[in-house]
């Protein structure tokens, strides 16, 4: 069963923020001829990179919720010019939706058991999905949702 990570998104106030960093980098890929990935630079090599890369997801904590979730497809380790070493969290650039939940302020990134991970906003069915983010995140924080 895969496993997940769950990280802050920091400086997007919303999913189309998000959604939106990711299409510029994108755009960003295509101009220079590098391939069409998504990467996110991490101080911390997760240990358990075979769980994750099997089917585990970057899930975003977004304005204090966890929102939204990115398919991880490469764990790549590399050491930066000072030395340091890092790793590259290699994503699908699809932005999925999720079941808002709160979720209190970290640093770094966590691992996210399948359990514990909110589903697809898909996956509910209802009108969740046509809700406005915003409404579903004050929803989500008084409990409703």
């Amino acid at each position: 069963m895969a496993l997940h990570l769950l990280k802050l998104c920091v400086g997007a106030e919303s999913i189309r923020d998000l959604e939106e960093w990711v299409e510029e980098q994108m755009a960003l890929m295509r101009r220079l001829g590098r391939p069409e990935e998504q990467t996110h630079t991490t101080r911390m090599v997760p240990k358990r990179v075979e769980e994750i890369v099997d089917g585990g997801s970057l899930y975003w904590v977004i304005k204090g919720q966890i929102s939204a979730r990115q398919r991880l497809t490469d764990i790549r380790p590399f050491t930066d010019g000072e030395g340091i070493g890092r790793c590259h969290l290699v994503m699908e650039p699809v932005v999925i939706p999720v079941e808002p939940r709160p979720f209190r302020p970290f640093q770094g990134w966590r691992y996210l058991q399948p359990k514990d991970a909110p589903r697809d906003i898909g996956q509910h069915g209802g009108d969740l999905a046509e809700m406005p983010e915003e409404m579903r995140r004050e929803l989500a924080g008084l409990g409703l949702l």
